[in-house]
């Protein structure tokens, strides 16, 4: 029993020991490691402004052909009138149809302006 409880006694001290062997050396590392600054040779026959440009000219006709604009589309939300149905319940989510005119709001629960 006592031999049994010293091991495991020593089993814990030596985990605590290299934990924090291994935080306190976790950071450091030797230049011997670090992996050397990528040359600017070319690969497979071009070199990294050569792709740099292809792929720019690549993204600029994709953005052409299919009309894509960075610009934010203003949205334009119709108003509703009192009583009209002004939001769809979807699961637990509302999806509002349009906006309520002054003086009144969309009620939650009926999905109409009052």
């Amino acid at each position: 029993m006592f031999l049994a409880m010293e091991s495991v006694r020593a089993a814990v001290y030596l985990s605590v020991c290299l934990s924090v062997l291994t935080s306190l050396c976790q950071g450091q590392r030797s230049a011997d490691n670090e992996l050397p600054p990528a040359p600017d040779e070319p690969f497979i026959g071009l070199t990294t402004k050569e792709l740099a440009e292809a792929l720019q000219g690549f993204l600029d006709e994709a953005d052409s052909s299919v009309g894509l604009s960075v610009e934010k589309k203003a949205s334009v939300i119709p108003r509703c009138d009192v009583g009209e149905r002004c939001a769809m319940k979807h699961g637990p989510r509302i999806g509002r149809l349009c906006d309520c005119l002054r003086g009144t709001a969309c009620n939650t629960f009926f999905l109409r302006c009052y």
